[in-house]
């Protein structure tokens, strides 16, 4: 279980702590540029729990419950409304958040109507699946229309697809829509031949060039997804090329020495061109599937000229010459590479640098003696300590200099050797080698023959680069002009995987076309993104993110984000107007639900906020006791509100926070990272270094509280001091509740929005809402938790009542 156990004395949490933030990858990246150093901090800093609330190493897909206060689940204005995480949609929310922002996709199955003989019994099994397919998703389209609902539940309802059917849907999902259009177009079509919307928005034709043993083929096909391999290459262009183009091969009968191979060439492409990137492969050492962490780089625009077969003769061409250029340029980085890696051992230097050093020595002042010698003559007598000005300080201050003090001395202590690199170097000593013996003739050869050659080597370096410079660019540019550029295609949404290859999360960036900006939908949450944010998460090679699909629609068919205009006004027709009469009614309906919903809250808050109005207005006397009365009422019947108890566990939990963190300022940020050998990784980034410092004193802080409590719940108060009224904790504990309800109950606790007050305890507050987040499911029965808390309430309203019974009944 991933969940510490806050009540055991179990000193180890706080290695299990960390050991859970690291634990995600341990895999260095390949082929990214990066130090293993950067890539084990980057790895640590994402796994931490204050940057990242929820783990990414989920063996069960994370699910949430919903918010009481349907304030919370309320949407904001015109914000776009989230698919909730049902548990099973894997990246169903992903997919379907890209394909709804398509607004002719939208259209299409917002206006699909089931063909006239939908009633009868379906034809085949196809039928019998897409049609009440076809149905739920239009329902889900229509609610992320016009809800009122900050998110929606994907999860069909219908009779004929059960709610784990989800995750199969969306691996077949466009064979799905495709087979369910088709069924409306043969309907529509008798005698001719039927157009399918979905197979003319995401199918396109490429023509596939070749010889096989000698022998031309020209084979046309169609395709939907094209596939690319991102090992190997570094942008999207590059995996293109690849596809595109596959090499030559000898002949598999060995009496045919013809060579044969293929290019493909597209012929039509589709509105909607969708890449799937392959970023996994089985490593068949390990036995399981690995996933690709390799940097890949695509642009927003993405030209396709060089891919289509009119372009066939000049793009070929041009690969002949990038071709030559590359080969040339493999020349020049090699030349450059013997400059910048001089040697002939394992150790290289640049050239520039050798000439450098070398010249530095020959120009040093000569020294006729051994250094050795020096060293020796400068020894002081056998027998006798030197003086050493590197000795620690108590020893230093212990009397007179030892190199005063006999050889025959009783008290005579043993020298404290140290590493050479560590010993002070005696003043007259040269800081640098120098040459001996060196005239001056010698000297003024030397200097102009390596002044010239360091010259030489600067020039000949400079012009490599140069070079390489200018090639780089050529290819860059190799298709730029005009006639190249002809068929822009758009970058429309990123479908993001972030984890390894048998785990992880999914969510989307998809482009706002009508607002020109970049919007991330992760399930329930939808927020506004950059350009920058969207490189960092996708491209990967650095972190546990990248992208696995994308997106590109044609920048020359703008019906594709087009919105709809009414017919007869020609205005451009939004929300609930965009839907039929039959989505607008079941949006309808399921907004007057949730208004309903909002109402019955206000009227509960109303209710309890009129019942402690009517309690703070009763009069109180003081009950009669044989023992002499003090001063005020017992404290047990000021029955406090939620505010107070609010307040109450504010200050209890700010005491706790406040002497956590005064214990780990006594111990200071070296001795918490000696307390495990994995946290030394992470000691050159102060970021990395708070956020293990924040768990830590989490950790600490809510030991201490639950100490607390748990010493308050041992002990006998009299009945004016019953400390189960300001704390649930103290009643699950005499009343012997779960483990899991008490962990759960502080974690709330220390994660409650009243501590973000002050900067410190915020830190806190984020780690414990972290670690809500964290529980699965399987972990705390949430009805059994609330059911807890409901018997707590329960126990004090019953109190309160019984109380002001007690005083109505004295006054009479």
């Amino acid at each position: 279980s991933d969940v510490i156990d806050l009540t055991g004395d179990d000193k180890d949490d706080l290695q299990r702590a960390i050991a859970l933030s690291l634990e995600e990858s341990n895999r260095a990246f390949r082929e990214t540029g990066i130090t293993d150093e950067e890539q084990a901090i980057s790895r640590v800093l994402e796994a931490s729990i204050a940057e990242n609330k929820a783990s990414l190493k989920r063996t069960h897909p994370e699910v949430w419950s919903d918010s009481p206060n349907p304030y919370d689940r309320k949407r904001q204005d015109n914000c776009p409304v989230g698919l909730k995480n049902v548990g099973n949609t894997c990246w169903f929310s992903a997919v379907i958040q890209s394909l709804f922002n398509l607004l002719e996709f939208r259209r299409l199955v917002l206006n699909f109507n089931p063909p006239a003989n939908a009633q009868d019994l379906p034809r085949n099994q196809k039928e019998h699946r897409n049609l009440p397919f076809m149905r739920e998703l239009r329902y889900l389209f229509a609610l992320l229309v016009g809800s009122k609902r900050k998110y929606v539940d994907p999860s069909f309802k219908s009779n004929d697809s059960q709610q784990q059917d989800v995750s199969e849907f969306t691996h077949k999902l466009l064979d799905w829509l495709e087979d369910a259009f088709q069924i409306k177009a043969e309907e529509e079509r008798e005698g001719e031949k039927p157009k399918n919307p979905m197979v003319e928005l995401f199918y396109g034709r490429f023509l596939a060039v070749g010889v096989l043993e000698g022998k031309k083929f020209e084979n046309t096909e169609m395709f939907g997804q094209y596939p690319l391999q991102v090992n190997g290459f570094k942008d999207l262009h590059e995996c293109l090329e690849a596809a595109m183009i596959e090499g030559e091969i000898e002949s598999l009968h060995s009496e045919n020495s013809a060579k044969s191979g293929q290019e493909h060439w597209f012929t039509e492409l589709p509105p909607v061109l969708t890449f799937e990137l392959s970023r996994f492969e089985f490593n068949q050492a390990l036995g399981r599937p690995e996933k690709i962490h390799n940097k890949l780089e695509f642009p927003p625009i993405l030209y396709l000229d060089r891919y289509m077969h009119k372009n066939r003769e000049i793009t070929r061409i041009k690969r002949d010459e990038i071709k030559r250029l590359k080969e040339y340029l493999t020349v020049l980085q090699q030349r450059l590479e013997r400059y910048l890696s001089y040697g002939s051992g394992p150790k290289r230097f640049p050239l520039v640098d050798v000439l450098q050093y070398a010249l530095e020595f020959a120009s040093s002042k000569p020294v006729c003696t051994s250094p050795v010698d020096d060293l020796g003559a400068s020894a002081p007598a056998s027998g006798t300590l030197p003086a050493q000005p590197s000795l620690p300080s108590t020893i230093e201050q212990q009397g007179p200099s030892s190199s005063d003090v006999p050889s025959t001395s009783p008290v005579q202590r043993s020298v404290i050797h140290k590493p050479f690199t560590q010993s002070r170097i005696p003043p007259d000593l040269p800081m640098h080698p120098a040459p001996r013996h060196i005239t001056e003739e010698e000297l003024s050869v030397l200097e102009g023959c390596l002044h010239r050659w360091r010259t030489e080597v600067e020039n000949d370096t400079r012009d490599l680069q140069e070079s390489i410079s200018r090639i780089h660019r050529t290819i860059e540019l190799m298709y730029s002009d005009k006639t190249m550029v002809q068929v822009p295609y758009r970058l429309h949404a990123v479908l993001v995987h972030e984890g390894q290859a048998n785990a992880g999360h999914y969510w989307a960036y998809i482009y706002d076309h009508h607002q020109n900006r970049w919007m991330k939908y992760n399930d329930i949450s939808v927020t506004k993104s950059t350009w920058e944010e969207l490189e960092r998460d996708s491209f990967g090679g650095y972190r546990n993110a990248s992208a696995y699909c994308l997106m590109y629609i044609s920048d020359k068919e703008q019906f594709l984000i087009q919105d709809e205009l009414n017919k007869e006004t020609g205005q451009i027709l939004v929300g609930m107007d965009t839907l039929p009469s039959d989505l607008r009614d079941y949006v309808k309906e399921d907004n007057k639900r949730f208004e309903k919903e909002l109402e019955e809250w206000d009227a509960e808050l109303a209710q309890k906020a009129q019942q402690e109005k009517l309690l703070s207005q009763i009069p109180r006397a003081p009950a009669p006791s044989p023992a002499p009365v003090q001063a005020g009422e017992p404290e047990y019947l000021e029955q406090p509100s939620r505010t107070d108890i609010s307040k109450h566990l504010k200050e209890d939990s700010v005491q706790a926070i406040n002497k956590a963190l005064a214990e780990q300022e006594d111990r200071g940020p070296e001795a918490i990272m000696d307390t495990t050998p994995d946290c030394r990784v992470m000691e050159k980034n102060a970021r990395i270094v708070s956020n293990v410092l924040n768990v830590c004193a989490f950790l600490s802080a809510i030991k201490l509280e639950y100490t607390r409590l748990l010493k308050l719940a041992q002990e006998d108060p009299p009945p004016e001091c019953d400390y189960r009224l300001r704390h649930a904790i103290v009643y699950f504990i005499q009343n012997q509740a779960p483990k899991k309800i008490i962990e759960r109950t502080l974690l709330e606790q220390f994660g409650d929005h009243n501590l973000s007050f002050d900067e410190r305890c915020r830190n806190i507050m984020k780690v414990a809402q972290a670690k809500l987040e964290m529980i699965k499911p399987d972990e705390v029965n949430m009805e059994e938790y609330e059911r807890w808390h409901q018997d707590y309430r329960n126990f004090r309203e019953t109190t309160m009542f019984l109380m002001v019974g007690l005083e109505f009944f004295q006054k009479k």
